[in-house]
């Protein structure tokens, strides 16, 4: 099945790692790759990650004002499924925060009392809760498509860590698979930006791949 970069689908299996040097696969990604519209070739992006020691299955951030939960679905071959679930713009209401956001990070909140929250008003709310972390992440991410799958190579600032990302998307896991082994990451662990972030501030006690 042809995908198209930016285009709707139904959910991708995804590959993704951090590192602290992925030049060879980055290298060998860039060569492989077609031709790729301007619009993706290189994108800039300060973000905000909402991490809770109570959720790995929702990824939360926050970019240009929205708010944007993606849902994990299921693991297959070394990759993962994930399904987006909510995009919703500041201010937000009571009844979102109640029922959608607070249930993903599988914590309870406090008792609301106004109606509708800014985004600063929000993030005080994260702020009071002792099991989440607001985190800071800036993205400056470099697009291709290599055997028919959207990659990404991405210099990535976690709080002041600087860490490099590569990643490769698809409906069709073959042909994700086919490309892991083409770039040298087969023999690599998949890790999201939910578990990266969580290694790299310490909520979770394992390695980046180096």
């Amino acid at each position: 099945m042809k995908i198209e970069i930016g285009e709707i689908s139904k959910p991708r299996f995804e590959f993704r790692t951090f590192g602290k040097d992925l030049s060879e696969s980055s290298k060998l990604m860039a060569e492989l790759s077609i031709p790729i519209p301007e619009s993706v070739r290189l994108r800039r992006s300060e973000e905000i990650y909402i991490v809770s020691r109570a959720n790995n299955y929702n990824n939360i951030k926050i970019r240009d004002g929205r708010l944007d939960i993606k849902t994990f679905v299921k693991k297959l071959n070394g990759l993962e499924q994930w399904n987006p679930k909510m995009k919703v713009e500041f201010p937000i209401s009571k009844k979102v925060i109640n029922n959608d956001i607070f249930p993903a990070l599988n914590v309870k909140i406090q008792r609301l009392i106004k109606n509708e929250y800014q985004l600063p008003e929000f993030l005080n709310l994260i702020g009071k809760n002792e099991y989440l972390h607001e985190v800071k992440v800036n993205k400056e991410r470099f697009g291709y498509m290599v055997n028919n799958t959207i990659c990404e190579i991405a210099n990535v600032r976690i709080n002041d860590v600087k860490l490099v990302s590569i990643n490769s998307e698809s409906t069709e896991i073959e042909d994700i698979i086919k490309t892991l082994y083409d770039v040298k990451l087969n023999n690599i662990e998949n890790i999201n930006y939910l578990e990266a972030i969580k290694r790299v501030i310490g909520m979770t006690n394992k390695p980046l791949v180096n």
